[in-house]
């Protein structure tokens, strides 16, 4: 009794690894349709076809469009979480966790497609995911004007910078450079040109210790 209870146990911890592992695919390939076709486009039928399994196979793991949607989206957030909502008191460290963050989006194309597609389509009212970007952008926004005004208050941001407004601008071109280095095959430097415009906001190095004495505009214009 006690080993058939314990391979029953067994067997059923196996079928939990399978269930997770083609859980994962379904998201992976859903991630690279929508990129593709954007969510309007994507077929579940086609999305099934991908991963070798049936459309109810499928079914079993998201019943609907919408649930698949919202999968992929929390996948990437789980990815993005601790440089979009880092709580670093220091505004100088998180503004070079949003750069960090342009760096890594540039190792992952399918990822950023997916993201510009369904930025852009999100603007209806009526699609499942705009009040999921509604709510991202506020977060971005956030993190971004907050780490400014933090910046400011420590004595590192440039006389003159708006915190509010430098904030908004950062984001946009985050956004826009995503655009432009998928247009061009990756062949922008997005981290590069991200990085020049919040330094020349800034009166330490980015890449600054908390504690850093802030530098004349001369030696930072010498070190850029």
């Amino acid at each position: 009794m006690t080993g058939a209870g314990t391979m029953s146990v067994e067997t059923q911890q196996r079928g939990y690894a399978k269930g997770r592992a083609k859980r994962r695919e379904i998201i992976d390939q859903a991630t690279a349709m929508f990129g593709e076709v954007g969510y309007r486009g994507a077929s579940l039928r086609e999305i099934a076809a991908r991963c070798g399994i049936s459309h109810p196979g499928l079914l079993h793991h998201f019943p609907t469009k919408e649930s698949l949607l919202l999968a992929v989206l929390e996948h990437r957030d789980d990815v993005d979480i601790e440089w979009l909502e880092t709580d670093s008191p220091d505004g100088v460290t998180t503004l070079r966790h949003l750069v960090e963050l342009v760096a890594l989006n540039a190792t992952r194309r399918g990822i950023v497609e997916l993201y510009a597609v369904l930025s852009a389509e999100a603007t209806s009212a009526d699609h499942p995911a705009h009040a999921y970007f509604q709510d991202r952008y506020r977060r971005a926004l956030d993190t971004a004007t907050t780490a400014f005004a933090r910046a400011a208050e420590q004595g590192a941001l440039r006389d003159g910078v708006d915190p509010d407004s430098a904030g908004r601008q950062l984001i946009a071109l985050m956004d826009g450079m995503q655009v432009q280095w998928l247009l061009d095959d990756g062949a922008t430097d997005m981290a590069g040109v991200v990085r020049r415009q919040v330094q020349d906001q800034l009166t330490v190095p980015l890449d600054a210790t908390p504690d850093a004495a802030p530098a004349d505009a001369a030696e930072l214009d010498a070190d850029g």
